[in-house]
C-alpha cells in the first residue's frame, strides 16, 4: 500500500503563478455557490435532525433489531438551500410561468441549476470526507449538487447518525427503519434537509382491480355486450381524437413513467398490438445503484399500465421508463429524483403516493426541492391523487397497525399534494351509461369492438366504496381528494375559480378523469399475476384476451387517469410548440379555468358525487370525519378538482409557445449493450431536429451511472462536443458487473432545443441468486504506527456467482477511532466488493493503518490514489494541527478544485489543469507536518481486537457469510 505521506522536499516554486491561480479561483467562485459549512464536521456534540423519524417506526410495530452487517445501498444526504437561494428559486419559478417576464419558459439545465441553487463544491467535499470517515462509500454526487448518494451497513448508519436500525411489521409487511430521530453533526444542521433511504417503506401504487363483475365478458363484445375502456375510447371521450387524427401525436415530446419494478417489453407490445397502435418499446432506465432489474408483484402491473396508457394517448411521444431495482430501500421517489436530476423527459407521470401522515417531514421537504428543480428545468410532473377517497391512509379493516382511527382520518396523497405537481383524481360513469347499444356505445357485434365509445359520457365523482365493500373488498375504492396538512398556505395560482374553498391550503386534485375499475374499467396487459382473475393463465395473448380462458385484464384507479393526462400534455405541448416542456402546468391551468367562457368550453365540470366513505359500510371502514368529508360542486371542488378536459378545446385556448427553437431528439446507442468486462464499447450519440433538416450543434453532457460534477464522485459527467452530422462518439469501458446507465443531455444551441437520450450497458457476472459462499480471513499483527493486511477469502459453493460486498466491524470501535482501512482489491471505490465468476476462491486485502496522522490527512489527499477510509469519527480539526500551515494547504485545495473543474469541463484547459493540479499538490504537501510525532491525535492503542467481516450478495440479500479474525497492535 502506498501510504499518505507529506513531502516537504518536493521543491516546487509556485509563487510565480499565484496571481493567475487566485484570478482563476475568483472566476470559479463566481460560477459556484458560496460555501455554507462554517465549522468542522464532527460527530461529537451532534444535533437532532427534526422530522427525520418515519411516522410508522413506532414501538407498537417493532419486530427487533436489524443485523448490523446488513448492507444499505443508495442512501442519500439531501441538502437544503440558503435563504437567499430559496428566495431566488421561488422568484425564478414564478418568472418562468409569467408571460410578461423575460425569463418566461427559459429553462435551466441540471448544471445551471447546480451553479445557482446547489451546494458549493468545497462543502460537498467536506461532507464526502465525513461520510467516508464513518466508513461509508460514496456512490455519486447529484448533478444538481443537492445530494450525495452513499452506501454502507446498518451498523455504520447507527454509529454515524446515533440511532438504532429496527424491523417494523406494519399491515402485515416487514420493513426496516431507524428507531429514533437521526442525529447529525452540528455543522451540518444548517445545510441538511434529510437523510433518505434509511428505510424500505415504499409508496403505494394507485391501481384498483375490478371487483364487482367478472372481466371475462368483454368490451362491447359478441359475448355479453359489456364495455371497457381501450385507448381509442378515451381519445373520443376527451377530445383527443381530432388532434391525433390531424397528426398531433405527441411527436418530439418525452414522457417518463416512473416505477419500482422491472417489466417485460412483450406486455407493452401486446397492448399496442391489441389497441391497434404501432409497436414501440419504451426506453428503460435503471436508476444507478438500485440493484439489478427485479420484478415486484403489484408494482410490475402498475408500471405496465403507466407505460401503455401514456403511450396509448400520445403514440408519437418517446416513452421513458425510469425504475429502481432489487434494493428495496430504493423506490419511486428515487426514480423521480433521477429523472429530474438527469433531466429525462419533459413530462413525468407518477401513479404512486404516500398518504401525508405517513411521510416524514424531512422527506416531504427534500422531495419538494426535487419538484422545484423539475419546474425550473421545464419538466411537468403529474401524480395520482389516490384511491381511498378522503381517507388517504386507509389499508384494510383487518389491519390493526396502523389503527383504524389512523387509517380513517382525513388525509390526501403526496406527491399529488405538492404545489409543484399537478394532482390527478378520478371520475366514473353511471350504471345507466354502462350498457351497450345506447347513445354512448357501439352495439354488440360478431366480434369485439376495440374502440366502441361514440361520445363523451357525463361523469360523476368516482366512489365505488359501497359496491366494492358489498362485493367483499377489504379496501376503499374512491378518488383521493381534500386539503393538505403539509401545505397550509394556498398556492398563488389556486385562486379565481368558483368553488375554491375559503380556508387557506393546498387542495387536491387539480383535474380528474375516468378511474373506476368497474364503471367501466380499463384494459391493460401485464405479466403481473396479482392483476389476473382466478383461473386466468395469461394476459393479452389474443388481442386483449387470454387465448385459453378468454379473460381480460381489467383494473382502474387514478393510476390510469394520471398517465392518460400525461399523454394529453405531450399532445398539448406539441400542438402549442413547447419543444422544451412547460414546467409547472397549474398556473396556466387555473388561469384558463378562471375564465368562465373557457371553463365552459374546455372543462367538464363534475357536480355529482363525493369521495366520502358511506356510513352504511360501518365503523370498520368509515369514521365520522370521512363520512361527511368532501362533495362535488360547481367549478372547483376537492373531489374532482377542476373536472376533466376536452383537450381539443383546451388546446385552442392554451397560449402558444413564443420560442422559435426547433425540437430535437437525442439517440444513444452502443456497439453492444452487453460487452465483456473491461472491453471497450463505442457509444454513439446523435442529436437530430424533430422538424426540418437543420443539424444541431453544441455540447453533450454524458452522465455515467448518476455521476455528478464532484471530482471525487464514483460516477462522472463527461463533456462532449457534437461533430458533423450532429454525432459524437465516446469509448466506454466497464469492469463492474451489472447495469450501467448512460444519460446524454444535449444542451441545445441558438436554434435547437435541449433533449435527452439514454442507453443501458449490462456487464455479465451478476448474482446467480443461488448457492452460498464462505468467508475466511488471516490474523493480522502490526506494530503501533504501522500498517498491515489481512487476506479475506471468498469461497463459493452450490453454484454461487455474483458480487459480494464486504464490510466489517470491531470489538472496540471507540479504541480504533483513529484507524484507517482500505480494501486493496475492489470493484467500486470504498467498498470491499469482489466478483465471484466461477468456482475458485477470490481474495482481497483488508489493510489497516494504525498511524493516526495518515488517517487525519486522508481527507486532504482525497483526489489522489490513496483510498484510505477513517474507521471512526474525526475529533481534531485538520486546519489546526500543530506543524501545519493552514493558508498554503487551503490554497492547494482550491488549486485541486480548480484543476478538477478545468479538466472536467473543458478539454482546452486540460493541460493547464494538470499543471495547476501538480503545483497545488506540491504546495499542499509542503504545508504538511513532519509525521505522526507532530500531530496531537493518538495512534490506536496497543491490544488485541476481534474483527468481524460480513459479506452480502449484491442482488440477493439473504445470501450472506461471516468470519472473524484477530487484529493485534503491538
Amino acid at each position: 500500500m502506498t501510504k499518505q505521506l507529506c513531502f516537504r522536499q518536493l521543491g516546487l516554486q509556485a509563487f510565480g503563478w499565484l496571481p493567475a491561480l487566485f484570478l482563476a479561483a475568483g472566476v470559479l467562485a463566481a460560477q459556484t455557490p458560496a460555501p455554507r459549512i462554517q465549522a468542522e464536521i464532527s460527530s461529537a456534540g451532534g444535533s437532532t435532525l427534526q422530522g427525520s423519524l418515519h411516522p410508522l417506526a413506532q414501538n407498537q410495530f417493532d419486530s427487533g433489531r436489524l443485523p448490523s452487517g446488513t448492507r444499505l445501498n443508495g442512501m442519500s444526504i439531501m441538502f437544503s438551500r440558503s435563504a437567499a437561494q430559496q428566495a431566488d428559486l421561488e422568484a425564478l419559478i414564478a418568472a418562468q410561468q409569467d408571460p410578461a417576464s423575460p425569463l418566461y419558459h427559459q429553462w435551466l439545465s441540471p448544471e445551471q441549476f447546480a451553479a445557482r441553487f446547489g451546494m458549493a463544491q468545497s462543502d460537498i467535499a467536506k461532507v464526502e470526507a465525513w461520510l467516508e470517515q464513518q466508513g461509508f462509500s460514496i456512490d455519486s454526487i447529484g448533478r444538481s449538487q443537492t445530494m450525495i448518494r452513499f452506501s454502507g451497513t446498518a451498523g455504520q448508519v447507527e454509529q454515524a447518525f446515533q440511532t438504532q436500525m429496527h424491523y417494523y411489521t406494519v399491515a402485515g409487511e416487514k420493513h426496516f427503519a431507524p428507531s429514533t430521530e437521526l442525529t447529525i453533526p452540528s455543522a451540518l444542521v444548517p445545510v441538511v434537509t434529510a437523510i433518505r433511504n434509511l428505510d424500505d417503506f415504499r409508496p403505494r401504487p394507485m391501481i384498483q382491480r375490478s371487483r364487482v363483475r367478472q372481466a371475462n365478458p368483454a368490451f362491447t363484445s359478441s359475448v355479453s355486450g359489456n364495455v371497457y375502456f381501450a385507448p381509442g375510447d378515451i381519445k373520443v371521450a376527451y377530445g383527443v381524437s381530432s388532434l391525433v387524427n390531424a397528426g398531433t401525436t405527441g411527436a418530439g415530446q418525452s414522457v417518463v413513467a416512473v416505477g419500482q419494478s422491472s417489466i417485460v417489453n412483450s406486455d407493452i407490445e401486446n397492448f399496442e398490438t391489441a389497441a391497434g397502435l404501432t409497436v414501440k418499446d419504451p426506453t428503460q432506465v435503471l436508476v444507478p445503484g438500485s440493484g439489478t432489474p427485479a420484478t415486484f408483484s403489484g408494482d410490475e402491473g402498475e408500471s405496465d399500465l403507466d407505460i401503455e396508457w401514456s403511450g396509448g394517448m400520445a403514440p408519437g411521444a418517446a416513452i421513458f421508463f425510469v425504475y429502481t431495482g432489487s434494493n428495496t430501500n430504493f423506490g419511486i421517489y428515487d426514480s423521480i429524483t433521477y429523472a429530474v436530476d438527469e433531466k429525462i423527459g419533459n413530462i413525468i407521470s407518477v401513479s404512486y403516493g404516500s398518504c401525508e401522515p405517513e411521510l416524514s417531514a424531512t422527506n416531504a421537504t427534500a422531495l419538494d426541492t426535487v419538484f422545484q428543480q423539475a419546474a425550473t428545468q421545464g419538466q411537468s410532473i403529474v401524480a395520482a391523487s389516490g384511491d381511498a377517497g378522503s381517507s388517504g391512509c386507509y389499508v384494510s379493516p383487518t389491519t390493526t397497525n396502523p389503527t383504524l382511527a389512523a387509517q380513517e382520518a382525513l388525509a390526501v396523497s403526496y406527491p399529488a399534494s405538492s404545489q409543484y405537481v399537478t394532482g390527478v383524481g378520478g371520475t366514473e360513469i353511471t350504471s345507466a351509461s354502462d350498457t351497450a347499444g345506447n347513445q354512448y356505445w357501439e352495439a354488440k357485434g360478431s366480434s369485439d369492438e376495440i374502440t366502441s365509445l361514440l361520445a363523451y359520457i357525463p361523469e360523476v365523482a368516482w366512489n365505488d366504496d359501497a359496491a366494492a365493500i358489498t362485493a367483499g373488498a377489504t379496501s376503499l375504492s374512491a378518488t383521493g381528494g381534500g386539503i393538505s396538512t403539509l401545505y397550509t398556505k394556498s398556492p398563488t395560482w389556486q385562486a379565481g375559480v368558483p368553488g375554491i374553498p375559503a380556508t387557506p391550503g393546498r387542495y387536491v386534485p387539480d383535474v380528474s378523469f375516468y378511474a373506476s375499475p368497474d364503471l367501466p374499467g380499463y384494459l391493460f396487459c401485464t405479466s403481473d399475476t396479482s392483476d389476473w382473475n382466478t383461473g386466468q393463465t395469461a394476459s393479452c395473448t389474443s388481442g386483449f384476451r387470454d387465448s385459453s380462458t378468454q379473460d381480460l385484464t381489467v383494473a382502474g384507479g387514478t393510476s390510469f387517469s394520471t398517465p392518460i393526462f400525461a399523454g394529453m400534455v405531450a399532445i398539448l405541448n406539441q400542438d402549442k410548440g413547447y419543444v422544451s416542456g412547460q414546467g409547472l402546468l397549474n398556473p396556466t391551468l387555473y388561469s384558463l379555468a378562471a375564465n368562465s367562457t373557457t371553463y365552459a368550453a374546455a372543462f367538464n365540470d363534475i357536480t355529482t358525487g363525493n369521495n366520502e366513505c358511506p356510513s352504511s359500510a360501518g365503523s370498520s371502514y368509515c369514521s365520522t370525519a370521512s363520512e361527511g368529508s368532501y362533495t362535488t360542486g360547481t367549478g372547483y371542488d376537492p373531489v374532482t378538482g377542476l373536472g376533466s378536459v376536452n383537450l381539443s378545446a383546451l388546446a385552442a385556448a392554451w397560449p402558444a409557445s413564443t420560442s422559435t427553437l426547433i425540437g430535437t431528439t437525442t439517440t444513444v446507442s452502443a456497439t453492444t449493450t452487453t460487452p465483456a468486462s473491461g472491453a471497450n464499447d463505442t457509444i454513439t450519440i446523435t442529436v437530430a431536429s424533430s422538424t426540418g433538416s437543420t443539424t444541431p450543434t453544441g455540447s453533450i453532457s454524458l452522465s455515467i451511472d448518476g455521476g455528478g460534477t464532484s471530482y471525487s464522485s464514483s460516477g462522472s459527467v463527461v463533456p462532449l462536443t457534437l461533430g458533423s452530422g450532429g454525432t459524437v462518439t465516446y469509448t466506454a469501458n466497464f469492469t463492474t458487473a451489472g447495469v450501467h446507465t448512460l444519460v446524454a443531455q444535449y444542451a441545445g444551441d441558438t436554434t435547437h432545443a435541449a433533449s435527452t437520450g439514454t442507453v443501458a450497458i449490462t456487464i455479465a457476472g451478476s448474482s446467480s441468486g443461488k448457492g452460498t459462499f464462505a468467508l475466511a480471513a488471516t490474523p493480522l499483527t502490526v506494530s503501533q504506527g504501522n500498517s498491515g493486511s489481512s487476506t479475506i477469502t471468498v469461497t463459493p459453493s452450490g453454484g454461487y456467482t455474483g458480487t459480494v460486498y464486504l464490510t466489517f466491524s470491531s470489538s472496540n470501535d471507540s479504541a480504533l477511532t483513529n484507524l484507517c482501512y482500505e480494501f486493496t482489491t475492489t470493484l467500486s471505490s470504498g467498498d470491499g466488493s469482489v466478483s465471484v465468476t466461477g468456482t475458485a476462491p477470490v481474495t482481497t486485502q483488508l489493510t489497516f493503518d494504525t498511524n493516526a496522522a495518515d488517517c487525519v490527512s486522508a481527507a486532504v489527499a482525497k483526489s489522489g490514489k490513496h483510498a484510505m477510509h477513517r474507521f471512526g469519527p474525526v475529533k481534531t480539526s485538520q486546519n489546526n494541527l500543530p506543524g501545519r500551515n493552514p493558508a498554503p494547504l487551503g490554497i492547494a485545495f482550491a488549486g485541486l478544485l480548480l484543476a478538477g473543474f478545468l479538466g472536467r469541463h473543458s478539454r482546452k484547459f486540460r493541460g493547464l489543469a494538470a499543471v495547476i493540479g501538480l503545483l497545488a499538490i506540491g504546495l499542499g504537501l509542503s504545508a504538511c507536518g513532519g509525521g505522526s510525532s507532530s500531530t496531537s491525535v493518538s495512534d490506536p492503542p496497543k491490544g488485541t481486537y476481534t474483527i468481524t467481516v460480513t459479506g452480502q450478495d449484491s442482488a440477493t440479500a439473504t445470501i450472506t457469510g461471516t468470519t472473524t479474525f484477530t487484529f493485534t497492535i503491538d
